[in-house]
C-alpha cells in the first residue's frame, strides 16, 4: 500500500498535467506564453507547481499562495525522500 500511495504522489500530478494539457491545451499554452519547452519542463522538474500553475492561471490573488504552497510540495518531495534515505530508511537498519 505504501509503495502505491508513493508512486501515486510521484505519478499522479504529471499524469494529471498532461490529462489537462490534452483535454485544453489553448488554456495550457495560453499559461505558459505559448511556449512548449517550459510545459515539458515543468512537468518533469516540477509537477506540483506546474499544475498549480496551469489551473490557476486567469485569477489572480489568493492563487500565489497556492502555487507558493505546490512549489512546497514540490521541493518536499525531492527533500523527503533524500531525508528517508538518510535518516530512517528501509536501507539503514542495522545488521
Amino acid at each position: 500500500m505504501c509503495c502505491f500511495v508513493l508512486v501515486l504522489g510521484f505519478l499522479g500530478p504529471r499524469i494529471a498535467f498532461l490529462v489537462y494539457w490534452l483535454v485544453y491545451p489553448t488554456k495550457t499554452m495560453l499559461a505558459f506564453n505559448d511556449m512548449w519547452i517550459v510545459p515539458v519542463l515543468g512537468v518533469v522538474l516540477l509537477p506540483w507547481t506546474s499544475l498549480a500553475w496551469v489551473l490557476l492561471w486567469p485569477t489572480g490573488g489568493f492563487s500565489w499562495i497556492l502555487i507558493a504552497g505546490a512549489f512546497a510540495l514540490d521541493i518536499a518531495t525531492y527533500f523527503g525522500r533524500a531525508a528517508q534515505n538518510r535518516v530512517g530508511g528501509p536501507s539503514s537498519a542495522p545488521a
